[in-house]
């Protein structure tokens, strides 16, 4: 371990110049690998959601960020009106519908 210390800490033998690539290497290394498995993947769900929600329509059957589930009955703006049971229905914004419910696996019996 010390010797490890030792090295990361030398300075440059006399008359070498540092290499500034060589100093930053790590940096970028790491940034590379953060976007790679980090914010690319996020960005892609986010782009799936979006296309998903665009795409509702009457009939759908979903689930909402509350765990509500139920079926379209009509669609506007940024609204989506939820029938969650035979007399109820519930007026809810399109952001916080997350699944839709054809995409769940049925238990196995």
């Amino acid at each position: 371990m010390n010797y490890f210390n030792y090295i990361l800490m030398a300075q440059p033998a006399d008359g070498a110049e540092t290499n500034p690539l060589g100093m930053f290497l790590p940096l970028i290394a790491i940034l590379v690998i953060f976007w790679v498995f980090m914010i690319r993947p996020q960005a892609k769900r986010q782009k799936e959601l979006r296309k998903f929600r665009e795409s509702l329509q009457k009939g759908d059957k979903v689930i909402t960020t509350g765990g509500i589930y139920g079926k379209i009955v009509s669609v506007k703006d940024n609204l989506v009106v939820m029938q969650v049971d035979e007399n109820t229905a519930l007026t809810v914004d399109k952001s916080s519908i997350i699944k839709d419910v054809t995409d769940l696996q049925q238990p196995q019996k």
